[in-house]
This record gives structure tokens, C-alpha cells and sequence, in this order.
């Protein structure tokens, strides 16, 4: 998985999108109506007909025989026909012969003098129709023309990611499914995928879809295939981990996989956050003990020799971080990551004599996400690390501190806590307020 393909093919399809298609290609339509109100010429009338209802070999080869004729007479029914039964059929056989050869999708280009924006603008209308099939088979075509660009970055997709966004957010998998497999076939052209991660919440949708307990191993590596692309640009991936907490998402899956290929794409994943964003990932993937996870993955036999070099290569650079990492910056790591446990620095008390005074540095931020954990957390055991700390802090640190910890509301909720239905949690918080007691800061 170490390259991406240059020019992708757009493969989209699954057995409810084949139905529909199946059955509009069974409507009759009554194209001399079109004559007769001059919404089509006479010959534009003919050359339809030449292939309407045809075999899709008869359809490709009379397609090629005259493509840029036929492609504009495409575009020109798209944008003059309002008829929901005809633009769907319109549409269907576009994608008929899209689908039949690559190099189809040239004579659509040449159609409008290489112009996407006139070329994607009757797709985008039937894109935006009020009918599920016509904007699914719309976004379909656009994914294919989009691929076939002679020139991508002059393409202009931001009212298809925003539909497929919206898409995402579909309760229907067989639905999400095809959007997904859009994605897979976009995000493998690189001048897409900045403008997808832009696109608001369209991360969040597409990672949301990686659910282990209800997405299938499927579906986990159509979405985790689409991360992989994305995190070949070196902004993203040195952006997605702190923004979506993907890290242990990914690792969390990889662990609870059956298929190799889900593991495969998950551990190449992570092999481009280490490769694009060394200093913004490695930590966080040694929170979330990765290097002895990829040590386990290292003694496997694997069908695919690429696993075992994309392993390799995480465990190599883990290797080389852990050693050159120092106990605070492994404990700013967990903060940062808010995957707290009792590693080692929490009950240190030299640990604290002589590093809590570094939480006061860049304004306090890691105060702050030391509160912001304290206040966001669910999880028992963050909570009773949390409080533990706080309670350390406050043993060593400076009056501007503690003041810090009353204006993010620590102090009240260290309180709060002291009633927490978990057991270490309230002795936590307890020994945190004693602290605060001994310093002689009134409650």
C-alpha cells in the first residue's frame, strides 16, 4: 500500500443502487414528445434512439463513433428537461457509458472545451434533487468526471462534499455505503483531499462511520481506506489526530480485528501519520501503547508482506521516540491526549517537586487540559488520575496556578467529585481537597 494510484478508477456500486438502475433502464420514454416541443432537435432525437434501450456493447461502441456529440447532447437534456422519470434514465446512461470504457469520460471534457464547472453543472442540479436515486446516480457521475480531470486542480467539488457530508449522516448503510466507496475513489487523487478536510463536519461524519461495534469489517476499511488516502497530505496528517482523536481509534480497531485487511489499513494509517507528522503523532501513539501492540503484530504470519513492513517500520520509529522521550514529556503526552492511567510519574512525588511547575508554561496549557479532563471525562479511572494530579499540583505549585485551577472551575468539580459513585475516584478527590486544605487555600 505504499503508493497511490495516479488516475483511479471509480468503481460504485452495490446491489440497491444496481435494482434501481436495472429498473430505469426498463422506462419507456417518449422522446418525439421532446421533439415536438423542440426541447431536443430532430437529430438529437435519432442519435438517442441509436442507443436507447440497446446493448451496453452497442451503447459504448456507437458512443465512441461520435462521443463529443453525443456528450453534449448528454448535458444538453440534463439542463432543458425537468421530467424526474427522463433525467433519471439521462442519468443511467450516462453512467452506462462512463462505466464502459475510461476514456469515455474525455469526450464529455471535450464537450465543453475542458470547462468542469459547465461540465458539472447539470450533474450538480440533479445532484440537488428532491429524488434519492437521481442525486445518488448524479453523484455517482460526478465521482467518475471528477477522477478523469485532465486537470484537477481547477476542479471545483464543494457541492458534492457537501452533499455527501449530509449524506454521511444516513441511517441507511446501504446508502452509506456507496458514498464511502465515492470517497475512496475521490480521495485518491491528491488535489481533492484538502478540500474535503475543509469541508465542515466532513471528517466528522466520515470517521463517525468507523464504529467498531455497529460499522461492519467492511465498512471499517472502506472508512479507514478513505483516512489513508487523506493522510498522505502532511497538513492533515499532522491536524486529524488532535482533532479527532484518531489514534487510538485506529489502534483500537486494529487490536479487535479479524480481517488482515482491516489490520492492514489501519497499521498503513498510522504508518503515514509517523512518516507525514512525526512530532505531532509519536507521542500519542505511545500513550496509547502501540509499540508493544505493533511487537505482538511483528511475531504474526501475514498473508500481505506490506503489513509486516508497515509494522516494522511503526515499531522502529516508536523505538527510537520512547528512548528520546523524557518522563514529562511522556506525562504532557497523556494530558494531551487525555488517555490518563497510572503510569509511573502520577505518584511520584519527585516527579512533581521538580516538573509541576511546567504546567504553568505557554499560559498554563496543560493546566487547562488537565481541567478540561477533569470536567469532560467519563471514565473512572481518567477521573481518579485527574484528581490525583490536581492534588499533586497543588502540593508544589505556585499561587497563580491554584488561582488558574479556581477560574477553569477544577476546585469545584474536585468537589463534585468527592460524591462520585467510583470509589478511587472519591478518595482521589478527597486527598486532592486535603491538599488544598493544607495549602491553606479556603474552600
Amino acid at each position: 500500500m505504499a503508493d497511490v494510484p495516479e488516475v483511479p478508477l471509480a468503481l460504485v456500486t452495490n446491489g440497491y443502487f444496481e435494482t434501481k438502475a436495472a429498473s430505469v433502464r426498463q422506462k419507456q420514454i417518449l422522446w418525439e414528445g421532446y421533439k415536438q416541443s423542440k426541447v431536443l432537435s430532430v437529430d438529437q432525437v435519432e442519435l438517442i434512439k441509436a442507443i436507447d434501450k440497446k446493448p451496453h456493447e452497442i451503447i459504448n461502441s456507437t458512443f465512441q463513433s461520435n462521443g463529443k456529440v453525443y456528450a453534449s447532447l448528454i448535458l444538453h437534456a440534463l439542463k432543458n428537461i425537468a421530467r424526474p422519470d427522463t433525467v433519471q434514465y439521462v442519468c443511467v446512461l450516462s453512467d452506462d457509458i462512463l462505466t464502459a470504457d475510461n476514456e469515455n469520460s474525455r469526450f464529455f471534457y471535450e464537450a465543453v472545451d475542458g470547462d468542469s464547472v459547465t461540465l458539472f453543472a447539470p450533474f450538480v442540479k440533479a445532484l440537488q434533487s428532491d429524488d434519492e436515486f437521481t442525486a445518488l446516480q448524479a453523484s455517482k457521475i460526478l465521482t467518475i468526471l471528477a477522477c478523469a480531470a485532465p486537470a484537477p486542480s481547477k476542479v471545483d467539488l464543494s457541492d458534492l462534499y457537501r452533499w455527501i457530508t449530509l449524506q454521511l449522516n444516513q441511517h441507511r448503510p446501504e446508502i452509506v455505503d456507496l458514498i464511502v466507496q465515492e470517497l475512496e475513489s475521490i480521495l485518491r487523487v491528491r488535489q481533492y483531499r484538502i478540500a474535503f478536510w475543509e469541508t465542515p463536519n466532513a471528517m466528522k461524519e466520515l470517521i463517525r462511520r468507523a464504529d467498531k461495534a455497529t460499522a461492519t469489517p467492511q465498512m471499517l476499511y472502506q472508512v479507514i481506506f478513505c483516512l489513508w488516502l487523506l493522510t498522505f497530505e502532511p497538513k492533515i496528517a499532522a491536524e486529524i489526530n488532535e482533532k479527532y482523536d484518531i489514534i487510538p481509534l485506529l489502534v483500537d480497531i486494529a487490536k479487535a480485528a479479524v480481517k488482515e485487511k482491516v489490520i492492514r489499513v489501519a497499521i498503513a494509517t498510522l504508518k503515514n501519520l509517523v512518516a507525514k507528522a512525526p512530532a505531532q503523532n509519536l507521542a500519542a501513539m505511545l500513550v496509547v501503547k502501540l509499540l508493544p501492540f505493533t511487537e505482538n503484530l511483528s511475531g504474526r504470519k501475514w498473508s500481505d508482506a506490506d503489513i509486516l513492513e508497515d509494522v516494522n517500520y511503526l515499531k522502529e520509529k516508536l523505538q527510537e521516540n520512547f528512548q528520546s522521550l523524557t518522563t514529562f514529556e511522556q506525562y504532557a503526552s497523556e494530558i494531551e491526549t487525555g488517555k490518563l492511567e497510572w503510569s509511573p510519574p502520577h505518584k511520584s512525588e519527585v516527579f512533581w517537586k521538580e516538573n509541576a511547575s511546567k504546567l504553568d508554561e505557554n499560559n498554563y496549557s496543560l493546566l487547562r487540559a488537565l481541567a478540561r479532563i477533569l470536567s469532560t471525562a467519563s471514565s473512572p479511572l481518567v477521573l481518579a488520575v485527574a484528581a490525583n494530579d490536581v492534588g499533586q499540583y497543588i502540593k508544589y505549585s505556585s499561587k497563580a496556578g491554584k488561582r488558574i485551577l479556581q477560574d477553569v472551575g477544577a476546585k469545584q468539580r474536585i468537589m463534585e467529585l468527592m460524591t462520585h459513585e467510583d470509589q478511587e475516584v472519591r478518595y482521589q478527590a478527597l486527598s486532592a481537597v486535603q491538599k488544598y486544605m493544607h495549602q491553606a487555600w479556603e474552600f
